[in-house]
């Protein structure tokens, strides 16, 4: 039994309920003979992955819905083995290579060149290329993208990437003017309702429009999210009644709030020591840190005082630009509350003597 939000996920394009004008144009790329390469960039749980596999459905039909996962095993320059899990078909291949940290650049070079130069295996595909699908571009260090950057040159003829990414901001320009950038924005409040009306009907049963403004509101534009937390309500009511329903939050989420509350409640050596543990603790749980950063401000700007306010979105900011040019997370994440721990100290100590 599959999640809703893998059960219904639209498997071609002229299923996906919203941007009708990027579906359009992404069937006509399909059926031209000169394919680009593509970045697609968005928030996430805007749709990106969706698009890029009904694409993938008009390129070369049914076949790329048969996959099967690999796990790969590259060794870097001092014998350090990298394990990286690989989703393909016979027709292309899914990758992370961020997830192997600063050594993403061997994972590039590795599996470009092995698909490069091999060629498609099923003679009657409608396209003679394979394609190559990165996930998380955006967090490629300076040499995986100089390395695809090259390879994109050299292999045009029997290989097309499509990157996926939350911004192209960290994406050098070499590798932006070499594919057609696509932007998917995130739905609008009355297309996420429209979905979530589909899926009810789809499942049997009456929505009630009060929910679902509720779990859209809840949401923040994330249709991954909006589906998920809609499941979860209906299993826990099932008779959706608005009164006793309550959007539960993830644990890690409510783990991230109670850190925030802790850093405003005391500023000592003794808290930040115990703030860095529990750090460590989010991060262990494969919390991606720009989460757990973004996650910190948004609980302290709703708690402090309107002064302090822009000056934690400012430093936010800034160590948000050092974590993702750096590599050690953690620094960045322990700096940012060693500075809001001064400021909301200063602040307290000043409101103190006036």
């Amino acid at each position: 039994m599959s999640l809703w939000v893998d059960k219904y996920r639209p498997r071609k394009l002229e299923d996906l309920n919203y941007h009708p004008e990027l579906s359009s144009r992404l069937r006509s790329l399909a059926a031209a003979s000169d394919f680009p390469h593509m970045l697609f960039y968005g928030p996430s749980g805007a749709g990106k992955k969706t698009r890029v596999m009904c694409t993938l459905r008009e390129l070369f039909g049914p076949g790329v819905e048969k996959l099967k996962i690999d796990q790969r095993v590259f060794l870097t320059p001092s014998k350090r083995k990298l394990d990286v899990n690989i989703v393909q078909s016979n027709y292309h291949i899914e990758l992370t290579p961020s997830d192997v940290g600063q050594y993403d650049r061997i994972v590039i070079q590795e599996i470009l060149k092995e698909i490069a130069q091999t060629q498609q295996v099923d003679l009657n595909a409608k396209q003679k290329f394979k394609v190559v699908v990165i996930n998380s571009a955006d967090s490629l260090s300076r040499d995986a993208q100089a390395a695809l950057r090259r390879t994109m040159e050299k292999y045009m003829g029997n290989l097309r990437i499509i990157l996926c990414a939350e911004s192209t901001s960290m994406i050098i320009g070499p590798i932006r003017s070499r594919c057609l950038l696509m932007r998917v924005g995130a739905p609008e409040s009355d297309q996420m309702n429209t979905v979530l009306k589909s899926i009810a009907k789809k499942e049997r049963f009456h929505l009630p429009a009060e929910v679902s403004e509720m779990i859209v509101s809840e949401s923040n534009g994330n249709l991954r999210k909006a589906l998920l937390v809609f499941e979860a309500l209906k299993m826990q009511s099932p008779d959706l009644n608005s009164d006793a329903l309550e959007t539960a939050k993830p644990d890690w989420e409510t783990f991230c709030y109670k850190v925030a509350d802790s850093i405003l409640a005391q500023q000592d050596p003794e808290r930040l020591l115990e703030v860095r543990g529990r750090l460590y603790e989010l991060m262990s749980h494969c919390i991606p840190p720009v989460v757990i950063l973004k996650t910190l401000t948004d609980r302290m700007v709703d708690k402090v005082d309107e002064e302090l306010k822009p000056e934690i979105i400012h430093w936010a900011a800034e160590y948000e630009l050092r974590m993702r040019a750096g590599n050690k997370k953690i620094y960045h994440l322990e700096a940012f509350v060693c500075k809001v721990m001064s400021l909301y100290k200063h602040f307290l100590l000043g409101f103190a003597f006036e």
